[in-house]
């Protein structure tokens, strides 16, 4: 009976926080539908900054348990190779970022690795830091559009949901990005172009975005997922008279990889709130927009390149990691 009772006191402290953040959901859903009816008769324009405003609120009751409730500390570090970083004061929970975030709010596109649901709280934590929280919308596979109450509300602030494979319409997002240019509202628009988890417990899948490299002509990568390049070739056309750079994130999560080198499944947020996850490295490198092409053939090459220093990163981190 005192074992059951350690349990379910050590599960508290991931249903506390969820509780919380999921029970001012509706409060907070219900206060922007009355501003989202009274906007009917407003100008398009005037509905935008107090919707990213209501988002950046609700956004940050988030992140002060993912920050603080976790005990989590962020710092920053210059950008080197990561075996080559000196031994500092190593903390259960930490998240080191290697590289200098603008101070300014941009234009970007948020271009990242995916492995579990943590690498969303690490784009807000990265967008607050520009003051540009509200500002965060998220390219989202199709299937999420069915999430109760997020589902819709997601794509009322910009988000666009897309279909893969045959099924993607160009079109539809194209439209959904002209309507954020007419708009006139800032862009942080959030693409983890692999269209899937990375996840050792499948594979086949993993399999598979090594196959589509083969035919492609492409190196086949290992910790990584092949990127598609269509919903970021879109993106970055369409935005292009807007943008100011590509903010390209490599995230490395510490218990993701076992002594021997294989690889485990990346923390879930039930982990992190819990103080299970350990420490979080989050490469940052701006790209200009400018340095990326526009054609599908040169664009696809810049992607898969990008994503090729991403499996070289992640590989050099874990070797580090396993031999410190």
């Amino acid at each position: 009976m005192l074992l059951s009772l350690v349990v379910h006191t050590h599960s508290l402290r991931y249903w506390l926080p969820a509780a919380l953040m999921l029970g001012t959901a509706p409060a907070y859903l219900l206060g922007w539908a009355a501003w989202r009816l009274l906007a009917l008769l407003l100008p398009r324009r005037l509905y935008h900054p107090v919707d990213d405003g209501l988002y950046t609120v609700y956004q940050s009751v988030v992140l002060f348990f993912f920050e603080n409730y976790t005990g989590v500390q962020i710092r920053f570090l210059p950008v080197t190779t990561f075996s080559k970083l000196p031994e500092t004061a190593y903390h259960r929970k930490e998240v080191v970022i290697y590289g200098t975030l603008p101070s300014k709010k941009e234009n970007v596109i948020y271009l990242s690795n995916h492995q579990c649901t943590v690498d969303w709280i690490i784009a807000d934590m990265l967008a607050i830091r520009q003051r540009a929280l509200g500002h965060v919308r998220y390219v989202l596979k199709d299937g999420l559009k069915w999430l109760p109450l997020y589902g819709w509300y997601f794509s009322q602030h910009g988000g666009i949901y897309v279909k893969r494979s045959a099924k993607f319409s160009e079109e539809a997002m194209t439209n959904k990005l002209q309507q954020q240019i007419k708009s006139g509202a800032p862009i942080y628009l959030v693409i983890f172009p692999e269209g899937t988890r990375y996840n050792p417990d499948y594979p086949q899948v993993i399999a598979a975005s090594q196959a589509y490299a083969r035919k492609e002509g492409l190196p086949e990568l290992r910790h990584v997922m092949s990127p598609r390049v269509k919903a970021m070739r879109i993106a970055i056309n369409t935005l292009r008279c807007r943008l100011d750079a590509v903010y390209d994130i490599t995230v490395v999560y510490e218990g993701a990889v076992k002594n021997n080198g294989q690889r485990e499944t990346a923390p879930s947020m039930p982990e992190f709130l819990c103080r299970e996850c350990p420490k979080i490295h989050i490469y940052f490198d701006r790209v200009n927009v400018k340095e990326i092409p526009e054609e599908t053939i040169f664009m696809k090459r810049w992607l898969h390149e990008r994503f090729e220093i991403k499996d070289k990163s992640v590989m050099i981190a874990y070797r580090f990691l396993r031999g410190r």
